[in-house]
């Protein structure tokens, strides 16, 4: 069985890391390819132990690919939260042409 799968790359704070799992699975189940981060820096508290400048710069860099690779992006923005990265991340796809989805 060979299908077309929508490809959906997860977006949001690395602080919502119980979110993301849930949502990765709930698209999954759906029959989506989810791609999602490589780390939550911030629920595993990475940030202070191995995060340096450098690395978020290629992280952040690397998610954009992820995004290049989507159908459309789907924002974890628990509580209405957006940061930074993440706002960066949504203004990026909208320029490519990519649909934007939230959580909230």
């Amino acid at each position: 069985m060979v299908e077309k799968y929508k490809v959906i790359t997860l977006c949001g704070s690395t602080k919502f890391k119980t979110e993301f799992l849930q949502v990765q699975k709930e698209l999954t189940l759906k029959g989506n390819i989810v791609i999602s981060v490589g780390l939550f820096g911030h629920a595993d508290g990475d940030y202070e132990n191995i995060i340096t400048t450098d690395i978020k710069i290629m992280l952040d860099d690397m998610h954009k690919r992820k995004i290049d690779m989507a159908d459309e992006i789907f924002v974890i923005n628990k509580g209405g939260y957006i940061g930074k990265s993440t706002k960066s991340e949504i203004d990026y796809a909208i320029k490519i042409g990519k649909k934007v989805n939230y959580l909230e």
